[in-house]
């Protein structure tokens, strides 16, 4: 999610922002510009790349825009659910991108439903739009004050009108939002502000990151931290430190340093897996694992392997690559999990599976080690993840995943419907 404030070139700016956050999400993208008089949108499935060509960029061109890219948490996967979604209300012509999950989505939507409101698409972000322009304030920014102040759950948003630029994020800060700014060019009245879910946007565009609504301090120190602590905590006997690309190898880093033992990847992703990928009729072992993953059989061959990742989640694919990496001739594998068990779903933003497909719901420690293969298994306590996050006085973080206690204490975790549910 990225929102560019006047730019002569804002359309470019967004879809480079857009670029750089592709990570965030696959399935579909969108950009909404204004050139003060009104808006102009256009949407795809793909990838940013392939849907903002020259032509199209030409079309979109304006002094504001935001755009975002998406994959599902909530909502089917189709077009319709694109964002950003735009409407044309009494409050005049807006559009609005929008991260994370609204936890009372469902229940506004059908009480608005029973008013005589339509929705077109399936997507939490429409509830928003919905309660902005029914909103009995008069102006825009206090209608849309109005209309979060009514949603509980995980957000960072942006919304763009012909002449103005929004941007809000939930009071917890679950979801981040980054403010950056590019010094005015010459010609130029103002310096642009930029808005984005991760500073990373900002390298690209040339934005100098100002402030953040998020914890002061960069991911990779706490990630690294991550692992030096589970090196503490549960060292292992290895010959070698081996990532689980590339959500483990950060933690891996740290887990290395802290441990000594030297940091190597033995496993190496493939980056250029496409959908069209066609499956072999033999059937190959662990085929999706190994079309994404390659083990490098000379670093692993005859090691002790102390595995580093973030997470088991369903266990299956932690299964499978401890399975590879023995059949590469690894001699033993000791997994290690950067956090602790995951023991319940999110419903923030995350897209988690329900608590009955969550391995460590419904095993003890030892019985997924077995499930998954691994000579020993040991996860990161919870006091030893917050320590090396900077958990404290003036900085707490959600840990329901964790723990099952949900910071928004009247969620009703059986009623709420997974991420992964098709809504009615």
């Amino acid at each position: 999610m990225v929102a560019i404030y006047a730019n002569p070139e804002a359309e470019k700016l967004a879809y480079l922002g857009l670029h750089a956050l592709q990570h965030r999400g696959q399935e579909s993208a969108g950009i909404v510009t204004s050139d003060g008089m009104t808006l102009h949108v256009h949407k795809a499935m793909g990838l940013v790349a392939d849907i903002f060509g020259e032509e199209v960029l030409a079309k979109l061109h304006g002094t504001l825009a935001i755009g975002h890219t998406r994959y599902s948490t909530a909502g089917d996967s189709a077009l319709l659910n694109a964002q950003p979604i735009m409407v044309q209300s009494n409050k005049g012509m807006m559009a609005l991108a929008h991260n994370g999950n609204l936890v009372n989505a469902l229940e506004i939507r059908h009480r608005l439903e029973a008013q005589g409101s339509i929705f077109q698409t399936n997507s939490d972000t429409e509830v928003i739009v919905h309660l902005i322009a029914l909103s009995r304030e008069q102006t825009l920014p206090e209608a849309m004050a109005d209309a979060l102040r009514r949603v509980e759950g995980a957000f960072s948003l942006v919304m763009i009108s012909p002449d103005r630029i929004f941007a809000a994020r939930d009071p917890r800060g679950f979801r981040p939002l980054a403010m950056g700014r590019i010094p005015a060019q010459p010609g130029q009245k103002q310096d642009t502000i930029v808005f984005a879910s991760e500073t990373s946007a900002f390298d690209l565009i040339g934005a100098t990151y100002e402030h953040s609504v998020v914890f002061g301090r960069p991911v990779q120190d706490s990630r690294e931290e991550l692992g030096r602590q589970l090196a503490r905590e549960a060292p292992a006997e290895g010959d070698i430190v081996v990532p689980v690309p590339d959500s483990g190898v950060t933690a891996a880093l740290g887990y290395s340093a802290e441990s000594g033992i030297p940091f190597r990847f033995g496993l190496i992703r493939n980056h250029y897996v496409g959908r069209t990928f066609i499956e072999p009729r033999q059937n190959v072992r662990d085929f999706g694992v190994r079309l994404k993953l390659n083990p490098v059989r000379s670093l692993l061959r005859g090691k002790r392997v102390v595995l580093i990742d973030d997470s088991i989640v369903r266990g299956t694919t932690s299964r499978k690559i401890v399975r590879m990496i023995r059949s590469a001739g690894a001699k033993e594998v000791h997994m290690r999990i950067s956090c602790p068990p995951t023991v319940s779903p999110c419903f923030y933003g995350v897209d988690t599976p329900s608590k009955k497909e969550l391995i460590a719901a419904n095993k003890s420690v030892e019985e997924i080690r077995e499930f998954i293969g691994a000579d020993s298994l040991a996860y990161l306590s919870l006091e030893g993840m917050k320590k090396a996050c900077g958990d404290g006085e003036k900085t707490t973080y959600c840990t329901a995943c964790y723990t099952g206690v949900y910071p928004t204490n009247w969620v009703d975790v059986e009623e709420i419907q997974p991420a992964t549910a098709s809504k009615p």
